[in-house]
């Protein structure tokens, strides 16, 4: 049995659906009832949760040392705002907290949050079935060991991060016991095409092979959804992309985010690939007995046989289809030099009783 871990109430690991998060992040835009209606639009559109982000800027962003690198640069270069006032602006007032929580449960899904600072992670505690570690915080061990001294899952990202930046996360967690999806991510956040040059899915193996007793995932930023259909067949199972409800509202995650209807398509998407996949042992499936008897060759007399006729190759022809119990063209070899029971005419089945 494949290692697997709970969230809330749906079981999560390689033998088990996609689990699906709606990062909604800033994209409530300063408005509680506009986060509570994308929980809602993402529950319909097929999420298993709905996350949030606690931070507040002072103290996840300098202020003094945005000023001091002279210009924007990465995704924030698109930015009209300065970077400590878009902060400000898509934070989560920890007042909402326990109304976003109940608006989740009301809709049947998981809410959980990445908290970015020691007092958050002891806020949101009551509230959150998991705590998701974001990217940027990979090398706070600090706050990863807090967090996952709660006991409650852990999702950590891996944008940005080398390898020894992943392992040393990764035994924090560890050497607390916490249950763990490890998740590939490329933390480039301008939402453009030529980010899937980067995105290196394939890390997805690294982690397998590295990590003993991990959930995998993938945190998501690249276009569309081929990224995450990709990541399934690799064995992500727990994946998370920006949610909103229009990706042309101005914002810091609206442009990189799946609108309701791109999210479904995805989730149903994911869900059939996912089936797809099935359990790795080769076999004849139930669905294609029939097929292998009709597209399967058996072996037959080429010619009218009399009795005690000995058999050469030339009398033998494999066609289609291939009955139960008949006898199979990698079989011809135990035919040649038999001879016929009774006499028997063209084109009937070679059977086992019918030759000695």
């Amino acid at each position: 049995m494949t290692y697997e871990i709970q969230l809330g109430d749906i079981k999560v690991g390689l033998d088990h659906k996609p689990y699906f998060i709606a990062d909604i992040a800033a994209n409530h835009d300063g408005s509680l009832e506009r986060a509570k209606l994308l929980i809602e639009l993402a529950a319909k559109a097929g999420a298993h949760a709905a996350k949030f982000q606690h931070f507040r800027a002072e103290t996840i962003v300098s202020r003094k040392g945005f000023s001091e690198l002279g210009k924007k640069i990465a995704h924030q270069e698109k930015w009209h705002k300065d970077v400590y006032q878009v902060y400000e602006e898509a934070q989560v007032p920890w007042d909402w907290t326990e109304t976003l929580a109940k608006q989740a449960n009301e809709y049947g899904i998981d809410f959980f949050t990445a908290p970015y600072d020691l007092e958050a992670v002891d806020f949101v505690d009551p509230f959150v079935i998991a705590y998701k570690v974001g990217s940027g915080d990979i090398d706070w061990i600090e706050e990863i060991e807090f967090m996952a001294s709660k006991g409650k899952p852990m999702i950590i990202a891996t944008g940005a991060s080398s390898l020894d930046d992943v392992d040393r996360a990764v035994q924090s967690m560890k050497s607390l016991n916490a249950p763990l999806v490890l998740m590939q991510c490329n933390t480039n956040y301008t939402g453009e095409i030529g980010n899937m040059h980067f995105l290196n899915l394939n890390v997805l193996k690294t982690y397998e092979s590295r990590y003993e007793n991990v959930v995998l995932g993938l945190s998501d930023h690249t276009p569309g959804f081929v990224s995450v259909l990709g990541s399934i067949a690799l064995g992500a199972r727990v994946i998370e992309k920006h949610f909103t409800d229009d990706t042309s509202r101005v914002g810091p995650d609206h442009g990189f985010s799946l609108d309701p209807n791109s999210w479904k398509e995805m989730v149903d998407l994911a869900n059939n690939l996912y089936s797809a996949l099935g359990d790795g042992q080769k076999k004849v499936e139930s669905n294609e007995s029939e097929s292998a008897i009709v597209q399967r060759r058996a072996l037959r007399f080429r010619n009218a046989m009399h009795e005690g006729q000995l058999i050469s190759r030339e009398d033998i022809i494999p066609l289609r289809p291939a009955p139960k119990g008949s006898m199979k063209p990698h079989e011809i070899q135990a035919v040649i030099g038999k001879k016929v029971v009774s006499a028997t005419g063209k084109d009937e089945l070679i059977l086992r009783e019918n030759i000695y």
